[in-house]
């Protein structure tokens, strides 16, 4: 897909961020929970960051999570339908763009049906309300396996390790706030 005029991708962004902080990738992974070969992945954009791993990169970052939002506040729509297939089957969309320096971020996160966010968990500090418009999903918050299904919520304690899975036959969309101090 052609990239916008103008727009930095997240990838060039966060390595772009990381080298002028002179942050190694050995910082960033034990800073984050990340290896280094997922980090390198998400800076070459041959892999999408979850919006855990977002703002997780931020904090270690020392920046303003939404100056990561920012590519796709831009061209939201376009970049979600294209980066749903590539992106392991996850696509998520700011809903608060302008929300700059604040703890608390919403979303609305797709997920095709029958699919994960790839990966081995999300675990950031705060905490996580989802709401579910459409679809079936199973959260797992540590060992315990949450059934939703749409209308239905949860919240929980976001450092703990978590991962979601949509168990339709039908794309699964979301609301997603995340709390982090």
């Amino acid at each position: 897909m052609a990239q916008k005029k103008g727009i930095i991708p997240i990838g060039k962004r966060i390595r772009q961020t990381r080298l002028d902080k002179k942050i190694s990738l050995d910082t960033m992974a034990n800073e984050t929970g990340l290896s280094k070969e997922v980090i390198k992945k998400i800076e070459a954009g041959d892999q999408r960051p979850s919006v855990g791993n977002l703002l997780q990169i931020s904090r270690t970052l020392h920046i303003d999570s939404s100056f990561l939002f920012k590519e796709q506040n831009d061209v939201i729509e376009e970049r979600s339908r294209a980066y749903t297939k590539r992106t392991d089957h996850y696509a998520y969309t700011p809903l608060a763009p302008s929300a700059e320096n604040k703890h608390l971020k919403a979303f609305k996160i797709v997920v095709e049906a029958g699919k994960s966010h790839g990966g081995v968990g999300f675990q950031h500090e705060g905490e996580e309300f989802v709401y579910v418009l459409d679809g079936k999903v199973e959260i797992q918050v540590g060992d315990h396996v949450n059934k939703l299904n749409k209308g239905d919520s949860l919240h929980f304690n976001s450092g703990v390790k978590h991962d979601l899975r949509n168990t339709g036959k039908t794309d699964a969309q979301l609301i997603v706030v995340v709390y982090a101090p």
